[in-house]
């Protein structure tokens, strides 16, 4: 049975085998995130920190971009979804992060959801037919073959560390902290 804590986070489990922990961890640091997003306004979404160009807006788009790129593209060899699919990315590498002030905190977080949703799905898709060894059917960074494994272990580094800099961000507009 899964606890849910008092932010209402999934806790991994803590006797789980090696697929499960790392989905429960993903898990986990996905509710983080939409925890830290929550309940905020367009203003709170641009809002950015010190020196930062970062915003909570932007690391939305951009963690839906990420969730599309390794389950959709990489782990599946699919081709990129709208709307990454239309995007000039050598003319701004960093278009999911500037884009973002151009769209709602209601759009922001349907693309992030249905996004997830997307990869969840992807991710049930590859265990029906393996384990975290298998080899993604795209390529990781430089070209290189990748597992399922590998990209569930980075996208947890991702959200991780991204969830540093919502703690910072979202601090700074409304006080709220935790982990």
């Amino acid at each position: 049975m899964t606890q849910i804590d008092d932010q209402g986070r999934p806790e991994p489990p803590l006797d789980g085998d090696e697929t499960s922990t790392l989905l429960g961890f993903l898990e986990f640091l996905r509710a983080t995130f939409a925890w830290k997003c929550s309940g905020l306004d367009a203003a709170a979404l641009n809002t950015t920190v010190a020196a930062s160009s970062m915003t909570l807006g932007g690391m939305i788009k951009h963690l839906a971009y990420v969730e599309d790129h390794w389950f959709s593209v990489c782990l599946h060899g699919q081709s990129q979804q709208p709307p990454w699919d239309t995007v000039d990315w050598k003319a701004d590498s960093d278009w999911d992060w500037h884009s973002a002030a151009d769209d709602t905190p209601e759009q922001l977080r349907q693309l992030w959801e249905d996004t997830v949703a997307r990869s969840r799905t992807l991710v049930d898709k590859a265990l029906a037919h393996g384990d975290a060894g298998q080899l993604a059917l795209g390529r990781g960074p430089g070209g290189a073959p990748t597992t399922l494994r590998w990209i569930l272990c980075h996208m947890i580094e991702e959200y991780a560390r991204h969830n540093g800099h919502a703690d910072l961000i979202r601090e700074s507009v409304d006080g709220l902290t935790g982990e």
